[in-house]
């Protein structure tokens, strides 16, 4: 499948649910790969934010909503339903630019924001749909709200929500989520809340903007000023935020999620554990720390090739393949990290932590990797001379994987000067400056 934009910019004008402020969104096509970036054009600079769960706010401390920031101090806030409708009609590229801190509300819905993408035309670009497709089940859970994500060759949304102590009881519906099924079965139902919980919100500053029109409001004897669109017409916009906050993955998504009685914060927990999961996948055949994805290829040296080249072996052979090998300048090495490992026995065991000694020995053997696999240096061996700058960023548990990347920043004969980097989940854990010196086997 080709990846989409939109064919025509279209405007959208209205007020936020939670701020109460009056905004305008100008909705541009994009090109191939940009992914959805919003800018806000009422702030000097016109800072860029892509709608990614690495840009996530804190859900806890913003509740209620689904918010993304530059890292320092511009926000924006409810995109949920404006990234619903984009994710829901297979849209992967666009430009927005808004004018406020929130998206607007509009009538509580997806549907207008679909509408207008709709209208504006919908086009195919010369590049491909880059789809995540579940492999192994990922699951979630919060007390009694419970997310799962299931292998399948489509996305589908399973979802209960339940109240058991309001007139809602309990309410289920799923679909496979199509351009089609999204547009008919779920863009147009509503934001909701209990008649209990408006003081409340009111009280932490939410709900500014919101009235009988754009919020469903479910009191004891049913809906207050309003009427459902659908019978089950909330669990149908539990799934549309859920699908807003899926979008944030940045990719379209091939799975079975189930649902129960989740909220944005467990949605996002959730596209957390996904990008995870994509990473150490990617990572191992494809991931270049130079902050790039190269084309996926066959590990450079399996762990045969790489016995042949240092003498190290079980259990103190701490680099299981190399992925990329460039003669004099660099290598990235792989250690898939189990919960075997014999110091786990007895450091921290508790509480599982590689010693960061033993990364730093990782560092160095993917390092001897690169010297002795030249063809003079075959039969040699690699031995410190010093080792310089080393820092801890982050522990390494059972389950991770390490990315073991050296670039070569002096090279003598006999001896060698290394910068080393061990990375999970793409952040550094643990970086240090190694000399070595070559000596006769």
């Amino acid at each position: 499948m080709k990846q989409r934009t939109i064919e025509r910019q279209f405007s959208i004008e209205g007020i936020g649910l939670h701020t109460g402020e009056k905004v305008s969104l100008l909705v541009r096509p994009a090109l191939p790969d940009t992914g959805i970036v919003f800018i806000r054009k009422d702030i000097d600079g016109s800072p860029a934010i892509k709608a990614d769960i690495d840009n996530l706010l804190d859900v806890e401390k913003f509740p209620r909503r689904s918010s993304i920031f530059d890292g320092k101090n511009t926000y924006i806030h409810t995109i949920e339903h404006l990234m619903s409708a984009v994710y829901g009609l297979g849209i992967d590229n666009l430009i927005v630019e808004i004018t406020g801190s929130e998206c607007p509300g509009l009538d509580g819905s997806a549907f207008i924001f679909a509408q207008k993408i709709i209208k504006s035309g919908i086009v195919e670009q010369d590049a491909l749909k880059n789809f995540y497709k579940v492999k192994e089940p990922i699951y979630i859970s919060d007390n009694s709200s419970h997310l799962v994500a299931l292998p399948s060759d489509t996305l589908r949304i399973s979802y209960t929500l339940d109240y058991p102590n309001s007139i809602l009881n309990s309410q289920y519906a799923s679909f496979e989520i199509t351009p089609d099924s999204y547009l008919k079965e779920i863009s147009s139902a509503r934001t909701f809340c209990l008649e209990e919980e408006v003081d409340k919100l009111k009280t932490i500053g939410l709900g500014k903007g919101s009235d009988f029109n754009n919020t469903v409001v479910i009191g004891k004897n049913g809906v207050i000023n309003n009427k459902f669109r659908f019978s089950n017409e909330p669990v149908r916009h539990k799934i549309c935020d859920l699908i807003g906050d899926l979008a944030l993955l940045g990719m379209p998504l091939k799975a079975h999620i189930i649902g129960i009685r989740s909220g944005h914060i467990l949605n996002t927990k959730l596209v957390k554990s996904l990008k995870n999961v994509f990473n150490k996948e990617k990572i191992g055949a494809v991931y270049s720390p130079t902050g790039t994805w190269i084309e996926k290829k066959k590990p450079v040296l399996e762990i045969e090739d790489i016995q042949k080249i240092i003498p190290h072996r079980y259990p103190f052979l701490l680099v299981d393949r190399v992925i990329e090998l460039e003669e004099d300048k660099r290598i990235i090495g792989i250690k898939n990290v189990s919960v075997d490992e014999w110091f786990f026995q007895g450091h921290f065991p508790g509480r599982p932590v590689m010693p960061g000694v033993l990364i730093v020995e990782a560092i160095a053997q993917v390092a001897g990797v690169l010297m002795l696999s030249k063809k003079e240096n075959q039969g040699k061996m690699a031995f410190f001379m010093s080792i310089e700058q080393a820092k801890f960023r982050r522990t390494v548990r059972p389950g991770d994987q390490l990315v073991i990347k050296v670039d070569v920043t002096r090279l003598k004969s006999k001896v060698g000067q290394i910068c080393g980097k061990a990375f999970v989940d793409d952040k550094v854990a643990c970086e240090a400056v190694l000399l070595f010196v070559l000596v006769d086997g």
